[in-house]
């Protein structure tokens, strides 16, 4: 029998993988092509060409006992030296080797910064829409996730409401930024508010109070749109990093934390971090993967590629009447929804072979969100279902 904690859970499977299994289900039935799956946020861009020749040339030239064998569980040193200088070129910060954690991928780097700073019955707050598992994140270490609730014009922070829900047992504030699910960045203006409260609230509570950046697509903006790097504008900043899409490389789980000397009893956090990440069995990030990051940290996955796919899937659904922010950052778009129980929206975009995430599963009913990293054939070919989709509920046309 399975435990009491993990019951709710696999009764409530995330709905963006049941979505993925049903449009596996419905491949086989009417066949690939003439299925749109916009659920699941993989990247179909490939990784950079440089990526996969390093692999090979790490292979080729380093030594295969070093390469395939344990490390510092904060990783190689050379590595972490390697995104410390990078992060140091692109944001003026002055991170040394001994800010960074190599882990797995952005949920193993936020769960060992959670258990790190955790104890049972704290709190740690988020902005709605956030992605679906934060919940189970917190819920991990016995601890709450409170919710400020999401303005549905624009998605951005409410810094002022936030401020109404820090208490004394609150340990940290978790943002994403760009968010997924909507695309939204959080300007420099929003992070400096934000930070204004959070400094108030230490002083009136007499503890730090982390603010957790998981950045995940950070290289993913558009337009000349900037991403601000929250350590420039908070001293209790942890950023939390995968290079799942900025590299294409979701399934080889790399990324790393990085705690600026600034932040609160930073030495201890940072250590901390590292046996989180053991005590929770990651043990240390990919070698391979930290070996090729030596050699491609400032590799780039091609943008342009999803910048058309942003433009003509927003373009087109506004067109046929959907109501939908316009994205500035990441893969998706956060839809509105035509009827007030978005999960019956997502029924009838069903019958149509469209497949989407309810935004229930997001914290934030009413919208649903599309994932837009599938091929501009997909996009293009899937038009003539939204157009119909939107007749069915004739939208204005």
């Amino acid at each position: 029998m399975i435990s009491k904690k993990m019951r709710p859970l696999v009764e409530n499977n995330s709905a963006i993988r049941v979505m993925f299994e049903e449009g596996k289900r419905l491949a086989g039935l009417y066949g690939a092509e003439n299925v749109f799956d916009f659920s699941l946020g993989n990247p179909n861009v490939p990784a950079p060409a440089a990526v996969n020749r390093a692999i090979a040339d790490v292979l080729r030239e380093e030594d295969s006992v070093a390469v395939h064998g344990y490390m510092s569980n904060a990783g190689f040193s050379d590595t972490r030296t390697a995104v410390a200088d990078s992060l140091n070129r692109r944001f003026g910060t002055n991170l040394k080797e001994g800010n960074i954690v190599m882990i797995s991928g952005a949920a193993g780097g936020l769960n060992a910064v959670l258990k790190a700073i955790l104890d049972p019955g704290d709190e740690v707050v988020t902005f709605a829409p956030y992605f679906l598992e934060y919940r189970n994140y917190v819920a991990n270490y016995e601890a709450r996730l409170l919710e400020v609730p999401p303005d549905t014009e624009t998605f951005q922070p409410d810094a002022d409401a936030l401020g109404t829900m820090i208490t004394g047992k609150t340990r940290a504030v978790l943002i994403n930024n760009p968010n997924n699910p909507t695309g939204v960045i959080y300007p420099e203006e929003a992070i400096i508010r934000i930070a204004e409260v959070l400094r108030e609230k230490e002083q009136a509570y007499g503890h730090a109070i982390y603010l957790i950046s998981d950045e995940p697509y950070r290289e993913l903006a558009y337009e000349g749109a900037q991403v601000p790097f929250v350590t420039r504008y908070y001293a209790d900043a942890i950023v939390v990093y995968s290079f799942s899409k900025s590299l294409s490389l979701p399934g080889e789980r790399i990324g790393y934390v990085a705690v600026p000397d600034e932040a609160e009893d930073a030495e201890s956090l940072t250590q901390a971090i590292v046996i989180a990440n053991r005590v929770l069995g990651h043990v240390n990030a990919p070698s391979l993967m930290q070996r090729m990051l030596v050699r491609c940290i400032d590799e780039e996955t091609d943008l342009e590629a999803y910048d058309q796919n942003r433009k003509l899937l927003y373009e087109s659904l506004t067109e046929y009447g959907f109501q939908c922010i316009r994205p500035e950052g990441a893969f998706y778009l956060f839809v509105k929804s035509p009827e007030a129980d978005e999960h019956q929206f997502c029924q009838a975009a069903k019958r149509h072979r469209i497949l989407f995430v309810p935004g229930s599963s997001f914290s934030c009913p009413g919208f649903v969100r599309i994932a837009y990293c599938v091929s501009y054939d997909t996009i293009r070919n899937s038009l003539p279902a939204f157009k119909e989709l939107a007749e069915e509920y004739r939208l204005k046309m």
